[in-house]
């Protein structure tokens, strides 16, 4: 095939992965627009020790419900593999078993939830007017935990048959909710720092509302009724306890590298435990953005090895990370022109403006640095190899915080953000060496094209 023949396959594939990644992209912004909520209206109540307290809530949660975010990456890339077979009836049932394991672990964590709040947030630490505050915000938000759960197997589900527009649509949906419901707690009914996390928990209700409608318009037709024992099949669910099994284990590790991360900062003093909470905003913004094109690559891979394509698995790993790779530096320029002006909209503690200027530019190097990982992350969780994932990331732990505990030392807050630098880089390090392995067990290419 000549260069001109390829190049409308390669503009094809441009198109494809745009078109998918785009929506997603503004849908994973739409996210952190919570976080971001509840920051800002945390860093006009007052004091820095409000606006701490809102923070390690929101860490509590990041480890609570993030901590099972194998529940969104798992669904989609096994919803994303039975969508590329064409096998609806596998799809439907791998839906239906994550829903039962998301309610069956909300339900357990309201059992436990005052034993787990208070021991979490000890494990934190902060001063006692945090520690307190966090304590407040916990128990406002818990109750939505099955609710906020069921979240994640909707957009895995969404994501992994590549309906993003309607993904798009429901984040959309939750972020206003929240954001209505934040300003008639906080300002209407003026129930301050309790208000900001029953904003959340109402807003994770309602999403699931509207989850569960789009489950059911989209419901595969002309399938038999699904019988339990199809549910209850032993080779999926130990292949389903296997993915996610290892997808937590990974989750656990990079929770794990955040909750040491705000730990060392808090043992900086409220100022520095509430500017890195701040500038964190701007890691998880960029985050959530270039996700977008590592949820794409989750669907495209996922699909690809489905259909047994190896060429269509090299396309979608490619053209994503040339995308992934634009996005990081736009990322980048924008922290490092805008940053300022960002970090005065969010609070107007000048201690706490002071401290996140200082340390900006380590967050508008981190996009740079990241991106790789972010990436390879999709492109293992659509092929569902989730064992080296996980290995990954117990290596890039382990150079994390030997890292943190060389550079703290000397070098105080500056040392914390070079250490989480390394981490990010250590993400995609590990991963890129085992990608042949993804291609290799694919198989030949073929000529099926992915629908």
């Amino acid at each position: 095939m000549s260069g001109a023949e390829a190049l409308p396959d390669q503009r094809g594939w441009h198109r494809r992965v745009l078109t998918l990644a785009f929506p997603i992209v503004l849908a994973n912004l739409t996210q952190p627009i919570l976080g971001a909520v509840d920051t800002a209206v945390a860093g006009h109540l007052g004091s820095a020790a409000d606006l701490g307290g809102v923070a390690l809530g929101g860490l509590f949660f990041n480890f609570v419900f993030w901590g099972f975010g194998f529940l969104r990456m798992g669904t989609t890339g096994l919803v994303a593999q039975s969508f590329g077979a064409r096998d609806f009836s596998a799809l439907r049932a791998n839906v239906v078993r994550a829903l039962l394991l998301a309610f069956a672990i909300g339900a357990a964590i309201l059992l436990i939830q005052s034993p787990l709040i208070r021991y979490a947030l000890d494990g934190i630490g902060g001063s006692a007017k945090v520690q307190h505050n966090a304590s407040v915000y916990c128990q406002a938000r818990i109750g939505s935990a099955p609710f906020a759960l069921a979240n994640y197997v909707v957009l895995g589900y969404l994501l992994g048959t590549q309906r993003v527009r309607i993904a798009l649509a429901s984040q959309i949906f939750i972020n206003l909710s929240n954001v209505v419901a934040v300003l008639a707690y906080v300002y209407g009914l003026h129930w301050g720092i309790a208000g900001i996390g029953a904003a959340t928990a109402t807003a994770d209700t309602l999403g699931f509302v509207f989850g569960a409608c789009v489950l059911w318009k989209l419901r595969p037709r002309g399938l038999a009724p699904l019988a339990l024992r199809t549910v209850l099949e032993p080779a999926a669910l130990k292949r389903l306890v296997a993915i996610n099994r290892d997808i937590f284990l990974r989750t656990l590790c990079l929770l794990g590298s955040f909750g040491w991360f705000a730990r060392l900062g808090a043992k900086q003093g409220d100022a520095i435990l509430a500017a890195n909470a701040l500038l964190l905003n701007f890691q998880t913004f960029m985050a959530y953005g270039l996700d977008g094109f590592a949820h794409a690559a989750e669907a495209l891979v996922g699909a690809a090895i489905g259909a047994g394509n190896r060429n269509a698995f090299r396309q979608a790993v490619k053209i994503n990370l040339l995308w992934s790779a634009l996005g990081a530096l736009g990322f980048s320029a924008i922290y490092w022109v805008c940053g300022p002006w960002i970090i005065e909209q969010l609070t107007d503690q000048q201690s706490v403006r002071v401290a996140a200027q200082t340390f900006l530019p380590w967050t508008a190097l981190s996009p740079l640095v990241s991106v790789w990982g972010f990436l390879l992350d999709g492109v293992f969780i659509g092929a569902t190899r989730t064992r080296e994932l996980m290995q990954a990331m117990v290596v890039s732990l382990a150079v994390f915080l030997c890292a943190s505990w060389a550079l703290v030392g000397p070098f105080g807050n500056h040392g914390l953000w070079v250490a989480l630098l390394i981490f990010m880089a250590a993400r995609g390090l590990t991963l890129s060496p085992l990608l042949p392995r993804v291609s290799g067990a694919i198989g030949p290419a073929s000529s099926a094209t992915l629908r």
